[in-house]
């Protein structure tokens, strides 16, 4: 059995403490960490761009945040990504976090990038209005209108509001692995990927930034090609990490610390309210309480779309019950938490035997 909360909880954590070990690091240095950090982060206005028809934000101390993962090919991002260096990008990873009302526990959901939904009326970045669709990729919400939309959509398709956004792109990504000397996986299969680069054997393997993103993006090179498959390589990347992060001594080495948070901070766009160190840290401090055992990650139930064999739509009526659960700030339901995806890199006879709890 995968236990994907494992350091999963713990990698939201030390992600912003990272930038708050820099804080203590005394006098001038921590004076021009700080100004330099905050440079780094870019905010969008979220709010000021959706205006009042939206969710209404919970009152008693729980949150939500959107969380993406963008593949944009502007810029470093083009050599890695490869495709179009047109300047847009899709929502390459999505996950909803819901933080309860103690601040004590967490739930994130992925949404598969090719979930057919309706998307709202959105503003593109030059202004014009596109108007509502009724059945697109959930991912095009991004390509369309930006971070406002994706927000916009989100929030038709949970029924909650998306307090926070935060969007980390592929070349912020990359440099991140490097920053903290690459990280360790098992494949059980080999995996190759044309499409994301990605040829590893059956067997242990140290990936460095470039290899790394490849996979997490590769869906076509293992199990069934499709991004449920993705979506567990992810989950399982974020476990590599965190081993990664504990073994290295971050807080006691300076010169890494600084390299890691400045590529974090230079790779992040938030909404306005969190664009800055204070606010990161305040949000650490937040989710301190949330350890591996409070945190569960799953993935939007979802089934094959009946217009397309090539998308998926949300699975009924698992994908309400889920959502119904969320905005009355309860636990993911176990029937849910027992049901997900098996990692397509584990063929291990325990990975086969089924999923317990998340």
């Amino acid at each position: 059995m995968v236990d994907h909360r494992r350091n999963s909880g713990r990698w939201l954590r030390i992600a912003v403490f990272t930038l708050a070990g820099l804080l203590v690091l005394g006098g001038a240095a921590a004076g021009y960490a700080y100004w330099k950090l905050n440079r780094n982060i870019k905010g969008v206005d979220i709010n000021a761009q959706l205006g009042t028809a939206r969710p209404p934000a919970a009152t008693d101390g729980s949150f939500n945040m959107l969380v993406l993962g963008s593949d944009s090919r502007s810029g470093s991002n083009g050599n890695l990504a490869g495709g179009n260096a047109d300047g847009t990008a899709r929502s390459d990873t999505a996950m909803v976090v819901h933080v309860n009302q103690d601040h004590t526990a967490a739930s994130v959901v992925s949404i598969p990038r090719d979930t057919l939904v309706p998307r709202p009326e959105c503003l593109t970045a030059g202004g014009k209005t596109v108007p509502a669709a009724r059945s697109v990729m959930y991912n095009s919400a991004f390509e369309t209108g930006g971070p406002a939309c994706a927000v916009k959509t989100t929030e038709q398709l949970t029924g909650m509001r998306m307090d926070h956004f935060v969007e980390i792109d592929f070349s912020g990504f990359a440099n991140f692995i490097d920053a903290i000397g690459g990280v360790d996986v098992t494949t059980t299969v080999s995996i190759k990927d044309k499409d994301s680069g990605l040829d590893l054997p059956a067997g242990d393997h140290h990936l460095g930034g470039t290899q790394a993103l490849a996979f997490v993006r590769t869906r076509h090179g293992v199990g069934d090609g499709s991004d449920l498959g993705r979506i567990e390589l992810q989950k399982q990347m974020v476990k590599s990490i965190m081993k990664q992060i504990g073994g290295i001594g971050l807080t006691s080495d300076p010169t890494r610390l600084w390299s890691v948070a400045d590529g974090l901070t230079r790779s992040l766009t938030t909404d306005s309210d969190l664009a800055s160190v204070n606010a990161l840290v305040g949000m650490a401090g937040t989710l301190k309480k949330i350890g591996p055992n409070e945190l569960t990650m799953v993935t939007l139930p979802v089934g094959t779309a009946p217009s397309d064999p090539n998308r998926v739509v949300p699975q009924q009526p698992q994908a309400d019950r889920l959502w119904t659960a969320l905005r009355a700030d309860q636990s993911v339901p176990h029937s849910i938490v027992t049901t997900q995806p098996a990692n397509p890199a584990d063929a291990s006879p325990s990975a086969k035997a089924g999923r317990g709890p998340e």
